[in-house]
């Protein structure tokens, strides 16, 4: 009896020891371009992973009206885009960015449109555009378009769309490229990522 009792806790300690080792570890976090850790509120230039690939990431109005305003990337490299970005993880008490987590992009400052900066992916002109008026927080169904995730891709990383926040919706996943129309730079969903870095400003 002693003998099955001594075996009962040695399985139960092994169990419990290989759960916690074996257990998933936390994606690696997001570095910027001087290799410190993204954090969410502080304020970042999104630029092209490679040089000669034209400037950061901005507003810009590419439809028949002024508003809403899309997200486009400036067409010169010595522009690092009018607006900086934040980050805000699904939890918004957790202030690391890691790689391939849910979170909603936000531009920071004032516009000539009166909508929220939040980034948000809509269907318009016959391509999946990055656009704005997305919601912040409150992740599921009804904020589905408004979460990205950031993905490791060769030296640098990738935007991606695929969130995972709604656990019965089947959304449309891909890689966040750029589509040229009109000599208008526009954020896509696209076969060909966008390379892209990170500045802390």
């Amino acid at each position: 009896m002693k003998t099955n009792l001594f075996y009962i806790s040695f399985l139960l300690v092994a169990l419990s020891t290989y759960s916690i080792v074996s257990g998933d570890a936390s994606p690696d976090a997001v570095r910027d371009m001087d290799g410190d850790i993204l954090r969410a509120g502080v304020h970042y230039y999104i630029l092209p992973g490679f040089r000669g690939m034209g400037g950061g990431v901005t507003l810009g109005s590419t439809r028949n009206e002024s508003c809403p305003l899309d997200v486009v990337q400036e067409t010169f490299e010595t522009d690092n885009g009018n607006l900086p970005l934040t980050f805000t993880m699904v939890d918004p008490k957790k202030g690391v960015i890691r790689e391939s987590t849910d979170l909603n992009i936000e531009f920071n400052g004032a516009t000539i449109c009166i909508q929220s900066l939040v980034w948000k992916l809509n269907n318009y002109d016959g391509e999946y555009v990055v656009s704005t008026r997305g919601v912040k927080g409150n992740p599921g169904a009804e904020t589905l378009e408004s979460w990205f995730k950031i993905e490791k891709y060769l030296n640098n990383y990738k935007f991606v769309f695929c969130p995972t926040v709604c656990d019965f919706c089947r959304p449309r996943c891909g890689d966040i490229g750029i589509s040229i129309k009109n000599g208008v730079r526009r954020l896509v969903i696209s076969d060909e990522p966008f390379m892209i870095t990170f500045l802390k400003v």
